[in-house]
């Protein structure tokens, strides 16, 4: 009588879905030099280089910028690289402005210092939290409230401009404190400011928008402190010129 061969080993059904889950590499990658530039911002301001941290938040906030370009162009979107690109933000836009500043100009306060520096940084943490809660329901046109980098913008700009006008922290503390306190409350306001998400950047375009685009860049080389602080100051402010705008469009009908 012969013997029965053992039966074969059952194969265990995998997911398909499972089985390709992964971590894309060049979203992430850029998402994580965002988060070095802003962690590097944090340890210059503690060693006293405050130009070297303004300069490393404003390259976090480059590479903010082309983290979810990139994404949606290769279409190598996740949930993963959602929540990093947020926990990313919170250190580059939040903590390290927040601490930049209050190293620079707003220690000499007292409690008034890190109080404003607090309200930046939690200001940016519910911007941030509010963002994550509301994609999918607000008009992607526009954002609510003034972005995490643009805030970020404004105090790194700020710093480094005076910085480079010869002015210390001190001398303008009160000035610096008054940005900061700004910047925080508008970021978790309801004005809208408009996001630039609806440029299609597969689409042509006329050879004169290529052009703007090369007298921008220059414009930015002749005076890179000055001008970037200049334009996203301007940009803080188009959210309440916007809002006055509507405000009084509605008031006349």
């Amino acid at each position: 009588m012969s013997a029965i061969p053992p039966a074969p080993p059952r194969k265990t059904l995998v997911n398909p879905e499972l089985r390709r889950r992964g971590i894309y590499i060049l979203p992430n990658l850029l998402t994580t030099a965002a988060l070095f530039a802003g962690f590097y911002a944090i340890v210059q301001a503690m060693n006293g280089r405050f130009e070297h941290s303004a300069v490393a938040i404003f390259i976090a906030m480059v590479l903010d910028g082309l983290d979810g370009r990139v994404a949606r162009m290769t279409n190598t979107q996740s949930a993963f690289g959602a929540e990093y690109d947020s926990l990313s933000d919170m250190v580059s836009f939040g903590a390290a402005p927040a601490l930049v500043v209050y190293e620079w100009a707003l220690k000499g306060l007292g409690k008034f210092g890190w109080v404003a520096a607090f309200i930046y940084c939690a200001g940016a943490a519910l911007r941030l939290a509010r963002f994550n809660t509301n994609i999918g329901v607000v008009d992607k046109r526009y954002f609510q409230g003034l972005p995490s980098p643009a805030a970020a913008a404004l105090i790194a700009g700020l710093i480094w401009v005076l910085i480079d006008l010869g002015f210390t922290g001190e001398e303008v503390r009160w000035a610096a404190s008054v940005l900061t306190i700004f910047a925080g409350v508008t970021m978790v306001s309801n004005i809208k400011y408009w996001s630039g998400k609806d440029i299609n950047l597969k689409k042509s375009v006329p050879f004169m928008v290529v052009g703007a685009i090369v007298l921008g860049f220059a414009l930015i080389s002749t005076y890179p402190p000055g001008v970037l602080f200049a334009l996203f100051l301007v940009y803080a402010a188009s959210g309440y010129v916007m809002t006055a705008w509507r405000w009084r469009g509605r008031r006349n009908k």
